[in-house]
């Protein structure tokens, strides 16, 4: 069972929607994974992120598509790339990640309720 917290916890995560505009294959990552670009609208702008999305996802395939990510937590760097926004997912039955869904277009930028 996960740690309790409250709402006001909740409420300090910074989750907005944004569209990937850019997706390459990342070969100096440890594990596999892909550079994004993110467009989170004129607020946040353009954001880098590092993905571990390759068993599910081709690159080409990302492009265009609307993802979650936590906007606020402190750049990481990850090999020659700056991770700025942690990109939501869960581990499939097998360990690999799926890209949590937005089902409906929401304009970039929009926060999580």
């Amino acid at each position: 069972m996960s740690e309790t917290i409250t709402f006001p916890d909740f409420e300090r995560v910074d989750i907005r929607v944004g569209t990937i505009v850019e997706a390459e294959v990342f070969p100096e990552a440890r594990k596999p994974a892909y550079k994004l670009k993110i467009d989170f609208g004129p607020e946040i702008g353009i954001k880098k992120s590092s993905a571990q999305i390759t068993v599910h996802y081709q690159p080409e395939d990302l492009v265009g598509r609307q993802i979650m990510a936590v906007v606020n937590f402190p750049p990481r760097q990850i090999g020659p790339v700056r991770s700025e926004v942690l990109t939501l997912g869960f581990e499939d039955e097998a360990g690999a990640i799926v890209l949590a869904a937005i089902d409906k277009p929401i304009p970039n930028g929009r926060k999580l309720m």
